[in-house]
């Protein structure tokens, strides 16, 4: 298996219960991918996500690999509320956890009258897409006539009579133009797809699934920190006999009699295998020499670089946390137009949305007279900016704690230091191009699928983030079922029941 990710580890955990020999080789010295932790004079940080949607994910994960469930190895926190919005007017609101009538209550008081039945009214309508791609798109292989997910809509958009003429929504943005008709709702709606990293104005009106992901299931914090969950997961796999190598770049993969037999290391060392499970479909096609991994009919791997990255910064402060202070808030940009042109090459908005991370967590802080708080944006990644630039992260980072401190007043007074870490670590840490981030798969168009678990070359797989299902915590973990079942089970496998 090539690289230690959460796919991949959840791919081989289980391929090792089912009787498989499994061996890991990792080119970092750590396991997780983007699941890293920063520490420092007795502060820790969440680098990658900082939450947990969908842990029934990852139960599933632990029931199926041994007698240990996940409340054994790690402990869950639900989060309430879920998030605290800031909006560019000033107005703010705390969304209850997982409580749809509580989501409604709290818009339409903050809001004003209306905004928070209409928000309600799209929750229904996201249900609706939820249901018809939840399998599809999560729990099943893509499927070989893929283009039937990527030509149908599933959201039910409301007709809209726009200059004589009745049109439905087709993006994200016009849904949340025309449907929600409230410039602040309309930025609720969005920052979910900028936290993945997806263009609301160009995905399509399927990513309604992910605020209601949110909403449906609750939002979770690992005690100590999502690295928790991830050192959890490798221990589980230590447990089942898998095999890391860690330090060990793989530059080719083997072939004999026309399937995968194997891989090639850095280090002129050949390791033969039944079966290679690979991270990326883009770098595949650079570690298969003279072969295109993927046909024809095949949904098309993307340069990974195309994609945004983020921005993390790590803030040491001195003084407690208020009793009061929400885990998550989000300080919403006053400028959708300047935030979107991040999508485009070479500029970083200059007023960015910004998601801030309070975690009431010991573990995380040297005493109770500190507290650690994690700052994160969406930007481009390193293939469209270069964040190596004299002076580029500490200036960004600078607007990111501005952007703040809306939240969290007072914050600059209050650092003691920080740490700011762009898509250029997170390149170094998982080999993705530019460092960007992979997005979760959307149905109703083909630019925002990702190519299938299986390749042309028999013996060949793909997991993680960049293959089918895509990008997120909760889509890393449904990914190593995905490939551990057709493995073991061959092409009939038809995913979960």
């Amino acid at each position: 298996m090539i690289g230690a990710g959460m796919g991949a580890m959840a791919a081989a955990a289980r391929l090792a219960v089912a009787g498989h020999r499994v061996t890991v080789y990792e080119r970092a010295q750590t396991y997780g991918g983007a699941v890293r932790r920063f520490e420092r004079d007795g502060f820790g940080f969440d680098t990658g996500p900082g939450l947990l949607t969908l842990p029934a994910v990852w139960r599933d994960l632990f029931i199926k690999t041994g007698k240990g469930p996940l409340e054994a190895c790690v402990e869950l926190v639900q989060v309430d509320p879920s998030s605290r919005h800031v909006f560019a007017d000033g107005t703010g609101v705390a969304l209850p956890n997982a409580s749809r009538a509580g989501v409604v209550a709290a818009l339409e008081e903050a809001l004003g009258a209306g905004a928070g039945g209409r928000w309600g009214d799209f929750l229904v309508r996201a249900r609706e897409a939820w249901d018809r791609t939840r399998r599809p798109l999560l729990e099943e292989p893509l499927w070989t006539d893929w283009s039937v997910l990527a030509d149908r809509e599933p959201y039910p958009a409301v007709p809209h009579k726009r200059l004589l003429r009745t049109r439905r929504a087709a993006t994200l943005a016009e849904v949340g133009a025309w449907e929600l008709r409230d410039p602040r709702l309309a930025a609720l709606l969005e920052s979910y797809a900028l936290a993945h990293g997806v263009d609301p104005a160009t995905a399509p009106a399927s990513a309604a699934v992910l605020p209601y992901m949110e909403h449906a299931f609750g939002t979770w914090y690992v005690r100590g920190g999502i690295r928790e969950l991830a050192r959890a997961v490798y221990e589980r796999c230590l447990a089942r006999k898998v095999e890391f190598v860690f330090g060990a770049e793989v530059t080719g993969v083997l072939e004999k009699d026309g399937r995968a037999a194997g891989v090639e290391l850095a280090d002129g060392a050949v390791a033969e295998a039944d079966t290679v499970v690979g991270a990326g479909p883009w770098r595949l096609r650079g570690l298969v020499p003279g072969r295109e991994p993927y046909g024809a009919k095949d949904v098309e791997p993307r340069a990974e670089g195309l994609r945004p990255g983020r921005v993390v910064v790590c803030l040491a402060l001195r003084g407690a946390r208020e009793p009061d202070a929400v885990h998550r808030t989000v300080v919403h940009a006053p400028a959708a137009a300047d935030e979107l042109s991040l999508f485009g090459p070479g500029r970083t908005p200059e007023r960015p949305t910004v998601r801030v991370d309070r975690p009431d967590d010991p573990a995380l802080r040297p005493d109770e007279k500190h507290e650690s708080v994690v700052l994160t944006a969406t930007v481009p990644s390193g293939a469209g900016y270069d964040w190596a630039a004299p002076g580029a992260a500490d200036a960004f980072a600078d607007r990111m704690v501005a952007a703040a401190e809306r939240a969290v007043p007072g914050l600059r007074e209050r650092t003691l230091w920080r740490e700011v870490r762009t898509p250029v670590h997170t390149e170094q840490e998982t080999g993705a191009e530019g460092g960007a981030v992979p997005p979760p798969s959307l149905a109703s168009a083909e630019e925002a699928l990702h190519p299938s678990n299986v390749t042309a070359i028999p013996g060949l797989f793909t997991v993680g983030g960049w293959s089918h299902p895509g990008g997120g915590l909760p889509h890393a973990g449904m990914s190593g079922a995905l490939v551990a079942g057709l493995i073991v089970e061959g092409p009939e496998f038809r995913g979960s029941q």
